[in-house]
């Protein structure tokens, strides 16, 4: 393996090098978890958003005296890590109003964990113009705290420059999931996973140049000769940054072509607008166009009117990627995403997708176990 995979590789299994070797150049590192966060500030403000994670290999063994073992185990494993100071390269942190447990993350988080910078961004669960007109303040609020953290002012320009930036990485990432409609599909979906935790990795003009690097690598593969066609799924849910699930599933046969997870299309499916106000269409797109179950949309009418309006988008994908089958992949104690649960099953299974529903822990408990479901699943639908 060369070139743009390679490096992937490389930075996937180290995540933290490039951010402590920008550390001592003399940058500032700034921690953020959850997509909700507006990372164009950050960048915009010349510091280098690192997104947060937890970790599959390591057990939680710290952060069970602070949070009760019920509560979201990917949380509770990027506490874990930052108690045992595998984040001491950061200068600060970030965390949106993105569920109960990040709310109380943040809060455990600036009183146990130093660091000179802390802000919480207060991410409206509703959509509607009085929710923009507070998240705009909000997103307001969030530069002000910035330029006192930085000491200088977070230029109309510079802001402008970020959210190109920005763009930019959400369009190259959705090209390098158009090559998976291809079958079978260049790059694997294991692939991409490591691809997507290595660009939160590095600050956007890298991730930039590492993309564009994988795009022109994988789009040049030919299939191998008896290379089989496995069944095409789709994976919606939760997720996280690590390979082991997806690999996994991929391991017995299976494509996973696209999907619907936090560390997936979720960031990327959509752009900022450019609007006069900067901070209104930053806050729009953000508010509007990430589907996650943790906003609540009005419904139009019907019990089946809410689901096409909330979910059309999944048939849309996989219609998009010929999917023939969807994992429905959550982590163990998220509400929100397991009170969206039944009504995605009837939708998706209402169009003619068969869906697999799992639940499982952080780091996953077995894997053998899940591997018998998955097979089942695919010989099913194949």
């Amino acid at each position: 393996m060369s070139g743009g995979m390679a490096l992937v590789e490389r930075i996937y299994h180290n995540r933290g090098k490039r951010v402590r070797e920008l550390k001592a150049e003399g940058r500032k590192i700034i921690g953020y978890l959850c997509s909700l966060v507006p990372v164009e500030l950050l960048t915009a403000a010349d510091l280098v958003p690192y997104r947060l994670t937890g970790s599959m290999k390591e057990p939680i063994t710290e952060a069970d005296s602070y949070l009760e073992t019920i509560a979201c185990p990917f949380t509770r494993s990027a506490f874990d890590l930052a108690i045992k100071g595998n984040y001491s390269f950061l200068d600060g942190y970030v965390m949106p109003h993105a569920c109960d447990n990040i709310v109380k993350l943040y809060d455990l988080w600036a009183h146990n964990i130093e660091h000179t910078y802390g802000h919480f961004v207060n991410v409206p669960h509703t959509l509607s113009p009085p929710s923009l007109e507070f998240f705009t303040a909000e997103l307001s609020t969030f530069k002000t705290s910035l330029e006192r953290f930085t000491g200088y002012d977070i230029a109309a320009a510079a802001l402008r420059r970020s959210v190109r930036l920005h763009n930019q990485q959400r369009a190259l990432v959705r090209r390098l999931y158009q090559l998976r409609r291809r079958d079978p599909p260049p790059i694997s979906g294991t692939e991409m996973a490591k691809v997507l935790a290595a660009a939160v990795s590095l600050p956007v003009a890298e991730a930039n140049e590492l993309l564009k690097s994988v795009i022109s690598e994988v789009g040049d593969r030919s299939p191998l000769r008896g290379q089989k066609r496995g069944v095409r799924l789709m994976i919606y849910g939760t997720g996280n940054e690590e390979s082991t699930f997806i690999e996994m599933v991929e391991g017995i046969g299976a494509q996973v072509v696209i999907d619907d997870l936090c560390f997936g299309t979720r960031p990327y499916w959509f752009e900022v607008e450019a609007t006069d106000d900067l901070l209104s269409g930053i806050g729009k797109s953000y508010l509007e166009k990430i589907n996650c179950p943790r906003t609540y949309r009005q419904s139009p009418g019907s019990h089946q009117e809410d689901l096409e309006s909330r979910f059309s988008y999944l048939h849309r994908l996989a219609r998009d990627f010929n999917v023939k089958g969807a994992i429905f992949f959550t982590l163990r104690y998220c509400d929100t995403h397991c009170f969206d649960a039944p009504d995605v099953k009837e939708y998706l299974e209402g169009k003619g997708l068969p869906v697999l529903r799992i639940e499982e822990e952080y780091p996953l408990s077995g894997i053998g176990r899940l591997r018998t479901r998955v097979e089942a699943f695919c010989e099913m639908v194949s």
